[in-house]
């Protein structure tokens, strides 16, 4: 007989939040943030703004991280 924690939808369950948290931890280390994390904020914290598409999103994170608009040149951290 096999316990509930051992049970292969469990076993499933727990790699497919393993594998997200890898994918996200892998997003943030090169600058690119959660676009489901960003709109959950927008929609709590500030209900009254419309959140960015998730191509503006995208958009607005690569210009963060690769310095756009920063009057003192290319920054790249």
């Amino acid at each position: 007989m096999t316990s509930p924690a051992a049970s292969p939808q469990n076993f499933r369950d727990r790699l497919r939040a393993f594998n997200k948290c890898v994918c996200d931890g892998a997003r943030l280390m090169v600058g690119q943030g959660d676009y489901g994390t960003y709109v959950a904020h927008i929609t709590k914290t500030h209900p009254d703004q419309a959140p960015m598409t998730e191509r503006e999103f995208f958009r607005n994170r690569e210009n963060a991280r690769f310095g756009v608009g920063n009057t003192s040149g290319f920054r790249c951290c």
